[in-house]
């Protein structure tokens, strides 16, 4: 039998360990450590349609309380910020598929502490043709058919589609990136008996806006989903918040 790694003798020896954490870099038995874990194991209160941190007792925020996305609850594992913005940009940019395990497990933590009703299917928020072939995978499907393992639930590959390239959201303002968004999804004609009538969970890495989710569940919406569920790793805190 291989032996457990042992850390430098610099590192107090705390046990058996496996390798190093995702995120520090210290010695651990998993692929993150006690620290780093904590934070996506503590629940925090979150809006339930957007994602966003409100205060306790607080069921939704007031963007969504005024104007309701269409989709019909978030669930959310993280803030993003450090050191998560880290890891899901290695996740993404840095030829790091197998990292979609330890997110998608973060993920579904949140969805069982929070109690969250589970779909009937998952369905990933596509990338565009240029950017699958510029990575290589496709970093929302590798969450969603994760989850879909993890819960016993399939995970309709290409059910939904990017139907042309956009500009990239992160240069617009919330008004230009609708704008940019307008008729960007679509559910392809073999797809729509899966969705039609099905309560779906649309899975992504990050929200910052929702521009995208909201198009995305408009498009499962239109091709007869019955509800649209927002699941996303890490949401990006609104402006001027206290992480």
């Amino acid at each position: 039998m291989r032996p457990a790694l042992r850390p430098p003798p610099s590192t107090p020896w705390r046990g058996p360990v496996s390798g190093r954490c995702e995120v520090c870099r210290a010695w651990t038995a998993d692929r993150l450590c006690g620290d780093c874990r904590r934070p996506l194991t503590a629940p925090a209160p979150r809006c339930q349609r957007c994602g966003l941190r409100v205060p306790a007792g607080m069921a939704a925020c007031t963007d969504c309380r005024r104007e309701p996305p269409p989709y019909a609850c978030c669930v959310c594992a993280a803030d993003y910020g450090f050191p998560w913005d880290r890891l899901i940009g290695r996740f993404k940019y840095d030829q790091a598929p197998e990292l979609a395990a330890l997110l998608a497990t973060a993920l579904a933590t949140a969805a069982e502490q929070a109690a969250a009703p589970l779909p009937q299917a998952f369905v990933a928020l596509p990338l565009s043709p240029s950017r699958l072939r510029e990575r290589g995978y496709d970093q929302a499907w590798e969450l969603a058919r994760r989850l879909g393992k993890h819960f016993g639930l399939p995970a309709l590959a290409r059910a939904l589609v990017r139907r042309f390239d956009m500009r990239p959201q992160a240069e617009l303002t919330r008004t230009q990136r609708l704008r940019n968004l307008q008729g960007a999804f679509d559910v392809p004609a073999s797809k729509r008996p899966a969705v039609q009538g099905r309560h779906l969970a649309l899975v992504d890495d990050v929200m910052t806006t929702g521009a995208t989710a909201q198009e995305a569940a408009r498009a499962l919406l239109a091709a007869g989903a019955a509800r649209v569920d927002l699941w996303v790793v890490a949401r990006t805190p609104a402006p001027g918040a206290d992480d």
